[in-house]
């Protein structure tokens, strides 16, 4: 999931290049009423296939920054707070990182060696789960784009920017990026990245305040419980990671987790689910991404959601999204949203 936040100005954008934002959601099954609360939930997978198919749909490839020109750092909330206040460039991107999951869980950013070398040079990187859902350009070059503008808007500084690494192609002229950016841009990267200069680390801000940073913290992770330290979502991706490899059974995942499967049980219990629970959610987000971004044939999604019967595939989906998997995929192409997620409230 993602804050619906991360869609801000998605609506006016849409409107000023001439489009139906009403349509457009509508097409990916996003009731308007959602983008009213910065606190509503998305799934990300639908987010990123709603601005992949508006650039497509308005002839806009730069929709994605453009996007991030209409965004701050007040889109990640009550993290936004314990950033502005942080003592340092370094701090702050601390807080970030442990707390990125408030904004979405598929989501993360962190601090690396250079990839080119450099001593004094270290990689903001800006990463995606790819297990919990599809690449997106448009998506990825948001949230690069707004990143390298709250790192500015933190610092006043832009020449501690040295390049910017993106995994995909260009989408836009060369010229379109490094206007952005103000810097030279690098494409077909292993991972997107801000490469600035070591000491832009060591940055203090004129925003900083011990108290009402203390106070952030303390409400992030009071009201925030962090989803890597529940036994569910490490069960989800022990799953997810197995998934189609094998008869996708508790003793498996128990073994891989180093617990007894009736102690898993009682722990999963305890969080208010099930592995069946958990396995049935992970498969109906597998099988909605294989079958409506993907042109496999339906055994092979059947063997990748790790059923044994493509029937057992097409009851689980008639069962999950009220359509047949050929139905779903036909949807999917024309833009109806017949079948996807529930988004609408």
């Amino acid at each position: 999931m993602i804050r619906a936040a991360g869609l801000r100005g998605f609506v006016p954008l849409v409107e000023q290049l001439g489009g139906d934002a009403d349509r457009l959601l509508a097409r990916f099954g996003v009731a308007p009423s959602v983008l009213e609360s910065d606190e509503a939930l998305i799934p990300i997978t639908v987010n990123d296939l709603l601005l992949d198919g508006a650039a497509a749909e308005l002839g806009c490839p730069d929709l994605g920054l453009r996007l991030a020109e209409a965004q701050d750092l007040t889109i990640l909330g009550p993290l936004a707070v314990a950033v502005e206040s942080s003592s340092t460039v370094s701090e702050a991107l601390t807080l970030a990182s442990r707390f990125m999951f408030v904004h979405s869980p598929a989501l993360s950013i962190g601090v690396e060696a250079d990839p080119w070398g450099r001593r004094e040079v270290v990689a903001l990187t800006y990463r995606k789960d790819l297990h919990e859902s599809p690449y997106s350009p448009q998506a990825m070059e948001l949230g690069l784009g707004l990143f390298h503008r709250i790192v500015v808007a933190l610092t006043g500084d832009t020449a501690g920017l040295r390049s910017v690494e993106i995994a995909h192609q260009p989408l836009s002229p060369i010229r379109r990026y490094t206007g952005f950016f103000g810097a030279d841009v690098k494409f077909g990267r292993p991972a997107a990245a801000l490469r600035v200069e070591r000491r832009l680390l060591d940055m203090q801000f004129g925003t900083a305040d011990d108290t009402i940073r203390h106070l952030a913290v303390q409400h992030l992770a009071g009201r925030y419980p962090d989803p890597a330290r529940k036994v569910s979502t490490h069960v989800r991706r022990a799953v997810a990671g197995n998934l189609g490899t094998g008869r996708p059974v508790i003793t498996r995942v128990a073994r891989l987790l180093a617990v007894h499967p009736r102690t898993l049980q009682r722990q999963l219990a305890a969080e208010g689910t099930s592995f069946e629970a958990v396995l049935d959610e992970v498969r109906r987000e597998a099988a909605h991404r294989y079958i409506t971004t993907t042109d496999l044939p339906l055994g092979a999604v059947t063997a990748l959601v790790g059923f044994t019967e493509q029937s057992t595939l097409s009851h689980a989906v008639r069962r999950w999204f009220g359509a047949s998997a050929r139905e779903l995929r036909r949807a999917a192409r024309r833009g109806g949203g017949t079948g996807g997620p529930d988004v609408s409230r």
